[in-house]
Protein backbone atom coordinates (compact mmCIF):
# COMPACT_ATOMS: atom_id res chain seq x y z
CA UNK A 1 0.00 0.00 0.00
CA UNK A 2 2.12 2.86 -1.31
CA UNK A 3 1.45 6.54 -1.06
CA UNK A 4 0.00 8.25 -4.12
CA UNK A 5 2.56 11.01 -4.62
CA UNK A 6 0.49 12.84 -7.21
CA UNK A 7 -2.35 13.18 -4.68
CA UNK A 8 0.06 14.55 -2.09
CA UNK A 9 1.47 16.96 -4.68
CA UNK A 10 -2.03 18.13 -5.61
CA UNK A 11 -2.98 18.71 -1.96
CA UNK A 12 0.26 20.57 -1.24
CA UNK A 13 -0.26 22.79 -4.27
CA UNK A 14 -3.49 24.06 -2.69
CA UNK A 15 -1.64 25.53 0.30
CA UNK A 16 0.27 28.80 0.52
CA UNK A 17 2.85 27.27 2.87
CA UNK A 18 4.26 23.74 2.94
CA UNK A 19 6.52 22.35 5.66
CA UNK A 20 8.79 19.36 5.07
CA UNK A 21 10.13 17.85 8.30
CA UNK A 22 12.76 15.21 7.61
CA UNK A 23 14.84 12.78 9.58
CA UNK A 24 18.44 12.50 8.38
CA UNK A 25 19.41 9.59 6.12
CA UNK A 26 20.85 6.27 7.38
CA UNK A 27 23.94 6.90 9.50
CA UNK A 28 26.77 4.80 10.81
CA UNK A 29 26.38 3.33 14.31
CA UNK A 30 27.78 5.05 17.37
CA UNK A 31 31.56 5.19 17.42
CA UNK A 32 34.50 6.88 19.12
CA UNK A 33 33.89 10.15 17.20
CA UNK A 34 30.71 10.73 19.18
CA UNK A 35 27.09 11.08 18.17
CA UNK A 36 27.39 14.56 16.63
CA UNK A 37 30.04 13.43 14.14
CA UNK A 38 28.39 10.24 12.87
CA UNK A 39 28.37 10.11 9.06
CA UNK A 40 25.77 8.81 6.64
CA UNK A 41 26.33 5.44 5.03
CA UNK A 42 26.23 4.49 1.36
CA UNK A 43 22.59 3.54 1.91
CA UNK A 44 22.02 6.98 3.45
CA UNK A 45 23.49 8.69 0.39
CA UNK A 46 21.10 6.74 -1.84
CA UNK A 47 18.15 7.56 0.43
CA UNK A 48 18.93 11.28 0.32
CA UNK A 49 19.15 11.27 -3.47
CA UNK A 50 15.90 9.30 -3.87
CA UNK A 51 14.00 11.62 -1.52
CA UNK A 52 15.41 14.76 -3.17
CA UNK A 53 14.42 13.55 -6.63
CA UNK A 54 10.97 12.64 -5.30
CA UNK A 55 10.41 16.07 -3.76
CA UNK A 56 11.50 17.79 -6.96
CA UNK A 57 9.16 15.51 -8.91
CA UNK A 58 6.33 16.58 -6.60
CA UNK A 59 7.25 20.25 -7.14
CA UNK A 60 8.16 20.60 -3.46
CA UNK A 61 11.57 22.17 -3.89
CA UNK A 62 12.31 24.07 -0.67
CA UNK A 63 12.76 27.85 -0.69
CA UNK A 64 14.58 27.64 2.63
CA UNK A 65 16.21 24.82 4.59
CA UNK A 66 16.99 24.97 8.29
CA UNK A 67 19.22 21.94 8.95
CA UNK A 68 20.71 20.40 12.07
CA UNK A 69 24.41 21.07 12.47
CA UNK A 70 25.21 17.39 13.12
CA UNK A 71 27.38 15.74 10.47
CA UNK A 72 24.79 13.15 9.38
CA UNK A 73 22.10 15.81 8.84
CA UNK A 74 24.51 18.09 6.96
CA UNK A 75 25.66 15.21 4.75
CA UNK A 76 22.04 14.25 4.04
CA UNK A 77 21.28 17.80 2.95
CA UNK A 78 24.50 18.12 0.93
CA UNK A 79 23.49 15.03 -1.07
CA UNK A 80 20.01 16.48 -1.58
CA UNK A 81 21.38 19.85 -2.70
CA UNK A 82 23.09 18.08 -5.60
CA UNK A 83 19.55 17.39 -6.85
CA UNK A 84 17.95 20.64 -5.64
CA UNK A 85 20.64 22.88 -7.12
CA UNK A 86 21.22 26.39 -5.81
CA UNK A 87 17.56 27.21 -5.18
CA UNK A 88 17.11 26.78 -1.42
CA UNK A 89 18.64 29.16 1.07
CA UNK A 90 20.35 26.94 3.66
CA UNK A 91 21.06 27.63 7.31
CA UNK A 92 22.62 25.17 9.77
CA UNK A 93 21.38 25.21 13.35
CA UNK A 94 23.01 23.47 16.29
CA UNK A 95 19.68 23.80 18.10
CA UNK A 96 18.11 21.35 15.64
CA UNK A 97 20.58 18.78 16.97
CA UNK A 98 20.35 19.43 20.68
CA UNK A 99 17.38 21.75 21.18
CA UNK A 100 14.54 19.23 21.05
CA UNK A 101 11.22 19.88 19.40
CA UNK A 102 11.25 23.54 20.46
CA UNK A 103 13.97 24.12 17.86
CA UNK A 104 11.56 23.06 15.09
CA UNK A 105 8.93 25.48 16.40
CA UNK A 106 11.56 28.22 16.62
CA UNK A 107 12.34 27.74 12.91
CA UNK A 108 8.66 28.19 12.08
CA UNK A 109 8.41 31.29 14.25
CA UNK A 110 11.40 32.87 12.51
CA UNK A 111 10.45 31.99 8.93
CA UNK A 112 9.72 34.87 6.59
CA UNK A 113 6.16 35.20 5.33
CA UNK A 114 7.31 34.88 1.72
CA UNK A 115 8.75 31.39 2.32
CA UNK A 116 6.44 28.90 0.60
CA UNK A 117 8.27 25.60 1.17
CA UNK A 118 10.36 25.24 4.32
CA UNK A 119 12.40 22.10 4.97
CA UNK A 120 13.74 21.10 8.39
CA UNK A 121 16.10 18.08 8.43
CA UNK A 122 16.74 16.85 11.96
CA UNK A 123 16.79 13.88 14.31
CA UNK A 124 14.58 11.45 16.16
CA UNK A 125 12.70 11.82 18.42
CA UNK A 126 12.30 15.61 18.10
CA UNK A 127 11.21 15.48 14.45
CA UNK A 128 8.37 12.99 14.95
CA UNK A 129 7.27 14.55 18.24
CA UNK A 130 7.14 18.05 16.76
CA UNK A 131 5.14 16.67 13.82
CA UNK A 132 2.64 15.13 16.22
CA UNK A 133 2.21 18.52 17.88
CA UNK A 134 1.85 20.35 14.56
CA UNK A 135 -0.77 18.00 13.09
CA UNK A 136 -4.31 19.37 13.27
CA UNK A 137 -6.88 17.48 15.32
CA UNK A 138 -8.67 16.31 12.18
CA UNK A 139 -5.52 14.69 10.73
CA UNK A 140 -5.73 11.17 9.38
CA UNK A 141 -5.27 8.75 12.30
CA UNK A 142 -3.22 6.30 10.21
CA UNK A 143 -0.69 9.04 9.42
CA UNK A 144 -0.59 10.09 13.08
CA UNK A 145 -0.01 6.47 14.10
CA UNK A 146 3.01 6.39 11.78
CA UNK A 147 4.43 9.36 13.66
CA UNK A 148 3.78 7.66 17.00
CA UNK A 149 6.14 4.90 15.86
CA UNK A 150 8.87 7.44 15.12
CA UNK A 151 10.28 8.38 11.74
CA UNK A 152 12.58 6.01 9.88
CA UNK A 153 15.74 7.38 8.30
CA UNK A 154 15.21 9.80 5.40
CA UNK A 155 11.46 9.97 6.02
CA UNK A 156 9.66 13.22 5.29
CA UNK A 157 6.45 14.56 6.81
CA UNK A 158 4.53 17.02 4.63
CA UNK A 159 2.27 19.68 6.16
CA UNK A 160 0.20 22.39 4.54
CA UNK A 161 -1.43 25.60 5.72
CA UNK A 162 -2.53 28.92 4.29
CA UNK A 163 -1.09 30.71 7.34
CA UNK A 164 2.53 31.89 7.19
CA UNK A 165 4.84 29.63 9.20
CA UNK A 166 5.35 32.31 11.84
CA UNK A 167 1.65 32.03 12.75
CA UNK A 168 1.55 28.24 13.03
CA UNK A 169 0.50 27.01 16.44
CA UNK A 170 0.11 23.58 18.02
CA UNK A 171 -2.31 21.38 16.02
CA UNK A 172 -2.62 24.03 13.29
CA UNK A 173 -1.31 22.38 10.11
CA UNK A 174 -2.85 19.74 7.88
CA UNK A 175 -0.80 16.57 7.88
CA UNK A 176 -0.64 15.70 4.17
CA UNK A 177 1.74 12.74 4.16
CA UNK A 178 4.35 10.69 5.97
CA UNK A 179 6.76 9.53 3.26
CA UNK A 180 9.63 7.08 3.42
CA UNK A 181 12.31 6.70 0.75
CA UNK A 182 10.46 3.58 -0.47
CA UNK A 183 7.44 5.74 -1.34
CA UNK A 184 9.58 7.57 -3.91
CA UNK A 185 10.81 4.42 -5.66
Amino acid sequence: MGVNLSKVEKKAKNYSHVLLVMRHAKAEPFNDKGDHDREITDKGEKQAKIVAKGLVGMKLLPDRVACSGAVRARQTLERMLKVFGDHPKVEYRQALYDGGMQAVFDELANAKDKTRVLMVPGHEPPVSVSCQWLASSDSDMVKLDLLNLGMSTASVVVFGSDQPFSRWQVHDAELLAVLSPKDFD
